[in-house]
């Protein structure tokens, strides 16, 4: 059977949940596919132009489903909530969105909702990509650190005895949190900051 481009994408996915990021390499893709390694890159030119269609289809979750008919930062929370479950589905799926600039249609679908949630919501057209990329950078910097956090087992444990009680404190109520709910804490944090920025309600 002829490889095709989506199976060279499952492929890779799937070899990424096993060996992670930094144990995908063109070599072993094409032995997990049973192919010379020509095979793959007659659909990609290289590595970086596989890791983009990897990351196109790992958000492509995230814009499947409509948003709920919500006021604008319930339906911005529910786009940020669906793209972080989206990253964790695979193992370094922060990662691997993270390290591309991705043109692709669920990339843009995506980012297409987060826009018209903004520009709806009152922002100005002109402004509404830079309100959107640092949420954006939040979602993947947060999952970033907690599949790394994931992967290094608990870090509780790790405080020096020595360490001032308050710090201390303020460490482990971090630390032995759920992910989850920082993750939602640092969130409802943005959403109060762009309230503030909102220019005006709209009519």
């Amino acid at each position: 059977m002829q490889l095709r481009r989506s199976d060279v994408v499952t492929g890779a996915l799937t070899l990424l949940d096993t060996e992670g990021l930094d144990g995908l390499t063109m070599r072993k893709l094409g032995a997990h596919l049973g192919v010379q390694a020509g095979g793959i890159y007659w659909h990609f030119a290289n590595k970086q132009a596989l890791l983009a269609a990897m990351a196109d289809r790992i958000i492509a979750p995230v814009a499947t489903e409509p948003l709920p008919d919500a006021p604008w930062d319930a339906q911005l929370t529910e786009l940020g909530q669906r793209l972080r479950h989206a990253l964790l589905k695979h193992r370094d799926g922060a990662r691997v969105v993270a390290g591309t600039y991705v043109i692709e249609p669920n990339t843009i679908r995506a980012g297409e909702q987060a826009l018209r949630i903004l520009i709806t919501a009152g922002f100005p057209a002109d402004r509404a990509a830079w309100v959107m990329a640092p949420v954006f950078y939040y979602v993947l910097g947060h999952t970033i650190e907690e599949q790394a956090q994931h992967a290094e087992g608990d870090w509780t444990e790790r405080n020096s005895d020595e360490a001032d009680p308050a710090l201390q404190t303020a460490m482990t109520s971090m630390l032995s949190a759920a992910p989850s709910d920082r993750f939602t804490f640092g969130l409802n944090l943005f959403l109060d900051g762009l309230r503030h920025r909102l220019p005006h309600s709209p009519a």
